[in-house]
C-alpha cells in the first residue's frame, strides 16, 4: 500500500470519528438547551449519556490511531 493511500485512509478514519463527535456534541447541546422539545426521548439524561458514550468511543478511536498508526511508521 502506498504511503499516500495509507495517509488518506487514516485521514478518513479520523474525519469520521471527528464527525461523529461533532454530531454527538450537537445533540447534547440540543438536549441541554431544549430538553422538553425532544418528544421521542422521555429520558433526557439517558439520551445525553448515549451521546457522551459516542464521544468517548470516538475519542478513544482517535487516540488508538495516533498511538499505533502515527506518521513515523
Amino acid at each position: 500500500m502506498s504511503c499516500n493511500l495509507r495517509v488518506k485512509m487514516l485521514d478518513a478514519l479520523l474525519a469520521d470519528a471527528q464527525g461523529n463527535i461533532a454530531k454527538a456534541t450537537a445533540n447534547v447541546e440540543v438536549y441541554l438547551h431544549n430538553p422538553v422539545g425532544i418528544g421521542e426521548h422521555p429520558d433526557v439524561l439517558a439520551a445525553i449519556q448515549e451521546q457522551l458514550d459516542i464521544i468517548a468511543h470516538e475519542e478513544e478511536r482517535i487516540e488508538v490511531i495516533g498511538k499505533h498508526f502515527s506518521e513515523h511508521e
